[in-house]
């Protein structure tokens, strides 16, 4: 079997060869995302793997399947750079990764802990030798109602995580989880913005979630309330966010996501003028942490994500199901 792998990083170059030589594979590697121009170095192929970087759009499948391939992984969670629609038509199969949800679900109670502590100007001030202690009082998660909106395996992680601090946690989703209903109380979306002190997001990109942070939800939380994004940057409507912060309507605010983050985020942009107004505007502000989509970002993570990359294409080639597979 041969494959195109796009988007290959570094760290993932060890985990590949180790795949290679276990089920025997022919494997092309690039650092480019699949489009209508590099589609051609899949010629040959069985299969593709992308990230997220890559458009899967009709075109782009319409190109594969005249090459004859009709499986592909996404070696992460989130599938809105593909067409679906267009990839059951051709009867492409698409499978994404499947990785263990703590990761994520560590670094969001970590935002949660920098934005009550007050670590962004702490850190500023430690640079410049000021010590002082003005301005930085914190508060205690034990003290605080928490609400996670999307209670899926890693809002659940949270909420377990959340659980050993001793607050109280509310959480809303379209349809319940068990173990979340046993860790905390089921309220509507917007309950969890009036009643909680810190709110998490942890809902995937739909049309009936995105900018589910907006001006009316936002005007509905308490003035020291505090968000934290490690979901998709799509679900904010960051004007209504930025607004937000500058009134000080709301405490703070943690994203580990950006809408537009595209060609910014996993770059070195350290030369360039950032295309993204938005995100070099709002990250001025004492009380706003971002991070570089890197709430994944774990050793566990990423062999997770090139396993189920590989072996979802072996599967799907040898004709057989494979668990991460999308329908």
């Amino acid at each position: 079997m041969k494959f195109c792998i796009y988007e290959v990083r570094e760290d993932e170059r060890q985990m590949l060869e180790r795949l290679r030589q276990k089920y025997d594979l022919e494997l092309i590697l690039t650092s480019q995302p699949l489009n209508l121009e590099t589609a051609s170095l899949a010629a040959g192929c069985d299969g593709v793997s992308t990230l997220g970087h890559s458009q899967l759009n009709r075109d782009v499948l319409n190109k594969l399947a005249e090459m004859g391939i009709h499986a592909c992984s996404s070696r992460c969670i989130g599938i809105n750079h593909i067409d679906m629609d267009a990839a059951r038509e051709l009867k492409i199969r698409i499978s994404n990764a499947c990785y263990s949800p703590y990761g994520v679900a560590d670094y969001t109670v970590m935002l949660m802990l920098m934005l009550i502590r007050r670590y962004k100007p702490a850190l500023w001030r430690q640079q410049v030798n000021d010590y002082s202690l003005g301005g930085l009082m914190g508060r205690e998660l034990r003290g605080m109602t928490v609400g996670i909106i999307g209670t899926g395996r890693i809002g659940c992680a949270v909420m377990q995580n959340l659980s050993g601090f001793g607050c109280k946690l509310l959480c809303s989703d379209v349809r319940e989880n068990p173990e979340a209903a046993r860790l905390g109380e089921y309220v509507t979306v917007d309950e969890i913005f009036s009643r909680c002190d810190m709110i998490s997001l942890h809902t995937p990109l739909l049309d009936s979630t995105r900018y589910l942070v907006n001006e009316r939800t936002l005007s509905l939380m308490k003035p020291d309330g505090m968000l934290v994004n490690c979901a998709r940057g799509e679900l904010m409507d960051i004007q209504a966010v930025t607004r937000a912060i500058e009134n000080q309507k709301i405490g703070g605010v943690a994203m580990d996501v950006f809408e537009k983050e595209d060609g910014i985020y996993h770059h070195d942009c350290r030369t360039d003028i950032l295309k993204n107004r938005d995100m070099a505007y709002l990250r001025q502000f004492p009380n706003v942490i971002m991070t570089q989509h890197m709430a994944f970002y774990t050793m566990e993570a990423v062999d997770s994500m090139v396993t189920c990359g590989i072996e979802s294409l072996v599967a799907f080639v040898q004709g057989k199901e494979y668990f991460c597979e999308i329908a």
